[in-house]
């Protein structure tokens, strides 16, 4: 048994990180872009079937810091409308929202017919960042696990499909994520100082994450974990399942021909003095 087995053998979450580490084959760039091409070309159709169907979708995404939420809500949102795919990332809440019912700042957020809301965490910050850094105290966090189940019920029972992921990621490779953005400029905005605090309680949060599941996953809103220790591998199997949990067709279009160019008549070019954009590269 090397030194890495026995260190795992020996913590309460060697199980599921055993179960994330398997090694598969390189997956290419060229692979990589082939997929997400042809993928995001399955996202349009879902876009256009979801618009003229009326339906209303909301996909939560949570995980540790790290685990690779943000570029996975990127990769799905890169080749689709805004006006109908919107991310949700709220800020921490303002003393007004504390002094609110909890779900209260997150319901005007909530999809409407013909929209998609991705949600990068969400409600379920009391259950993770709230619980393990002490931001309310345990009772509201019973209470919280205790209600959900209802509140999640509610949801789809007003006609929103409702997709919940947990991105799982390695304590090795969290720790490499994590200090990569240091010397990166255009990551370091990633790392704040609640990430160090939280990058110190591993098993907090794993704990956490196991009541949680076992609170909060039920049939009409599941929990689907994704691996994501490899992230592009993580992007094209959720974009895949979220696809496979979402019936659509591709909607009937019209013949796109671009119509002809009206003849400039008495137009002139004006001699204006514009101010261009310099071209240093």
């Amino acid at each position: 048994m090397t030194k890495s087995d026995k260190r795992k053998a020996k913590h309460g979450d060697s199980k599921q990180n055993k179960e994330i580490s398997e090694p598969k084959g390189k997956l290419t760039a060229k692979d990589y872009d082939k997929e997400l091409e042809r993928l995001h070309v399955e996202l349009v159709k879902l876009q256009q079937w979801v618009v003229n169907k009326g339906l209303k979708v909301c996909i939560v995404f949570e995980g540790r810091d790290g685990a690779g939420k943000g570029g996975t809500i990127k990769a799905i949102t890169e080749r689709v409308s805004p006006r109908v795919f919107r991310v949700i990332a709220l800020p921490s809440p303002t003393e007004r929202e504390k002094s609110q019912m909890y779900v209260q700042r997150y319901l005007p957020h909530f999809p409407a017919a013909g929209e998609v809301v991705i949600w990068d965490r969400s409600w379920y910050n009391r259950a993770g960042v709230e619980r393990v850094m002490g931001f309310c105290d345990e009772a509201h966090v019973k209470r919280f696990l205790e209600v959900v189940p209802a509140f999640e019920k509610l949801t789809t029972e007003s006609g929103i499909i409702l997709i919940k992921y947990w991105l799982e990621v390695s304590e090795e490779e969290q720790t490499r994520r994590l200090e990569a953005r240091i010397d990166d400029g255009r990551k370091i905005w990633k790392l704040s100082p609640m990430d160090l605090k939280s990058y110190s309680r591993w098993y907090d949060y794993s704990r956490a994450r196991d009541d949680m599941f076992a609170k909060t996953d039920t049939p009409w809103a599941p929990w689907f974990v994704a691996n994501s220790n490899d992230k592009k591998r993580a992007r094209l199997n959720i974009i895949s399942h979220l696809l496979s949990k979402i019936p659509y067709k591709e909607a009937p279009r019209e013949k796109v021909v671009l119509p002809k160019r009206q003849k400039p008549g008495d137009y002139v070019d004006p001699n204006y003095p514009y101010k261009f954009v310099p071209e240093k590269f």
